[in-house]
Parts: structure tokens; C-alpha cells; sequence
């Protein structure tokens, strides 16, 4: 099987970068990967159930869709509009569940529609796919701008360094000198390297099989076999031979480091000019007038990912 394999970014020109090992990768393989992106994880399953009816969100870096019908208990309660760049993905998630869906092409790093158009946010696997510590910072800052100042909600999830048992990755690293291995609440990688919370930059390969071809009908009874001639044992027969090979595509990923996710939203909050905390000011506090806010209400590993949930707030 093909091995994560560790990379440098071409940091000159980042979007190029993702245009070559993203999305036109996604693009190529949709109906592939679609099929294998079925399953809501729990804790993204969870937080969509708990939204208020008549909410409105938008997922950014929507996929196939696979979150858009959601909650399972409470279909319609919310609605969930879909981003993305790939169209052929879009293609799909436009009747993820079997209904209508809204979906818009575009990338997580523009801002289509005005600030705090939503109630609530996601992105699931996506910002780990963006090049450079920067442009992950923007998608953060956007997500943040598209949620409603005074309640909006969001969840943030991306591949982490630390692998579990049922992952089929295996992460490249370099050690950090005089670093401890403790993962502090996380599974304890195979190489045994520590991260120091900068991540990861490498290519992990999709595998896409071709179908194989129909073996030949048998022969007819009374039909002798034809004898190989010794010269040619071994030799591939012509059905073998136009077989393919599976076709590899690397898709660039950033693997988070623990507490890697958490600094960069908090920075890219602190940027925008937010106090990062729960709502807890005092009069005497408040006196320069209105302050807005985003506290971290939860953040941790699920999974093989980091994620974070937030809420906005203002006083």
C-alpha cells in the first residue's frame, strides 16, 4: 500500500500549489472518495442536533454533503447551505440524502456572502488542505465572519498527527530535540517523534482501482487446451497485461499538531479585534461601549482529527 509520504510547499505560490494537489485531485476522484464519505462522526453528529429549529449554516468545504441533511432526528430543522471547490463533488452533494440541497462553488478563503449571514458554521476536513499557516488563519478569520455576532455557533475539525489504532496512515516526522514523548490525552504515535505544535506538512494517496475486466468465457467441451510453449511461461497473457495498474493521487494535508488548531483560532480571532473567552465583563469593563467575543466552548481529538467548537458573543 502507498506510504504518507512527508513534503515542503511550494511557499512562492501557495494557491498553484493547492489547484495541483487538491482540487484538481478531488475533482478526479469524486464519485470515488464519495462513496467511501458516508458516516457523520459523533461529535459533528451531536453538534448540529443541537441547534436551535429555523437555524441557518453553512457548511465550508462541504464535500459530498454528507452533513447537509442533518440532524437525522430532526430533518428540516436546520438548513445547512454547502461550499466547495470541487463541482464534481458539489454534483453530488446536491441530492445528498435524497433531497434538493443549496450548494455554492466557491473557497473557504473569499467571503460570498455578508458578515454573520449564519447562524451556525462548519468545516470538516477542509483547512488542513491549505498550504501555508496564513491562508489556514484567513479560512479560520472567514468562518468566524460568516456566524452571527451575537449567538453564532461553529466547528472546526482537521487531521491530526496522532493516529489511532484504526487508521491506515502512518505519519512521518522528525524529532524534536529535547522534547517529551507525552501526548498529553492523545494516542502515542508509532514513530514515537513529538511535534512541538508546528505539524506536519505531507502527501497521503488515494489508491483508485480500475474495475476488472470480465474473464474470458471457458472453452467448449471437446476443445483440447493450447500448450503453453516453455519460452513463454511467465509471460503476462494479453487480458493480463491490459489490465492498469491502480491510479495513485497525492493529496496535500497539513497534520495539526495538538493545540495547533486552538492557537490559530485564537489568533485569528484575537486579529479580528475579538476578546477570546466566555462573556464574563463588568460594567466597568463595558464602559467603552459594545464588545464582541468568541469563546471556545469545547476543544479536543476524535478520531485521528482536532477539533474546536465556538461560540460568538457580544455584550
Amino acid at each position: 500500500m502507498p506510504t504518507v509520504k512527508a513534503t515542503t510547499v511550494a511557499a512562492h505560490d501557495p494557491q498553484n500549489y493547492e489547484d495541483q494537489h487538491v482540487h484538481a485531485v478531488y475533482d478526479e476522484i469524486a464519485p470515488h472518495f464519495s462513496s467511501t464519505r458516508y458516516k457523520p462522526w459523533p461529535i459533528i453528529a451531536t453538534f448540529l442536533a443541537s441547534l436551535p429549529t429555523g437555524w441557518v449554516g453553512v457548511d465550508l468545504g462541504t464535500g459530498n454533503g454528507k452533513y447537509l441533511p442533518l440532524p437525522a432526528e430532526r430533518p428540516g430543522s436546520v438548513w445547512t447551505v454547502g461550499l466547495d471547490r470541487s463541482r464534481n463533488l458539489l454534483e453530488i452533494a446536491k441530492h445528498a440524502g435524497g433531497s434538493e440541497r443549496e450548494v455554492v462553488w466557491g473557497d473557504v478563503l473569499d467571503g460570498p456572502w455578508r458578515t454573520g449571514a449564519f447562524d451556525y458554521a462548519i468545516s470538516i476536513a477542509t483547512i488542513h488542505h491549505l498550504a501555508t499557516s496564513e491562508r489556514r488563519k484567513v479560512a479560520v478569520r472567514r468562518l468566524i465572519e460568516s456566524i452571527a455576532p451575537a449567538h453564532g455557533r461553529a466547528l472546526i475539525y482537521v487531521w491530526a498527527i496522532e493516529q489511532d489504532e484504526l487508521s491506515k496512515r502512518s505519519i512521518p516526522a522528525t524529532s524534536v530535540p529535547g522534547s517529551g514523548d507525552d501526548a498529553g490525552g492523545v494516542p502515542e504515535m508509532e514513530s514515537k517523534h513529538v511535534f512541538a505544535g508546528k505539524g506536519q506538512d505531507v502527501f497521503v494517496p488515494w489508491v483508485m482501482s480500475k474495475p476488472a475486466e470480465p474473464k474470458p468465457k471457458g472453452r467448449r467441451k471437446g476443445k483440447s487446451k493450447l500448450e503453453v510453449p516453455p519460452e513463454d511461461k511467465g509471460i503476462p497473457r494479453k487480458e493480463e497485461a491490459s489490465q492498469e495498474a491502480p491510479k495513485i493521487f497525492e493529496r496535500y494535508y497539513h497534520m495539526f499538531a495538538e493545540g495547533e488548531l486552538r492557537e490559530l483560532v485564537t489568533e485569528a480571532a484575537t486579529e479580528m479585534g475579538l476578546q477570546v473567552g466566555a462573556c464574563s465583563l463588568g460594567e466597568q469593563e463595558m464602559a467603552g461601549g459594545l464588545v464582541h467575543g468568541v469563546e471556545i466552548v469545547q476543544d479536543g481529538w476524535e478520531r485521528s482529527n482536532f477539533y474546536v467548537e465556538l461560540r460568538r458573543w457580544k455584550k
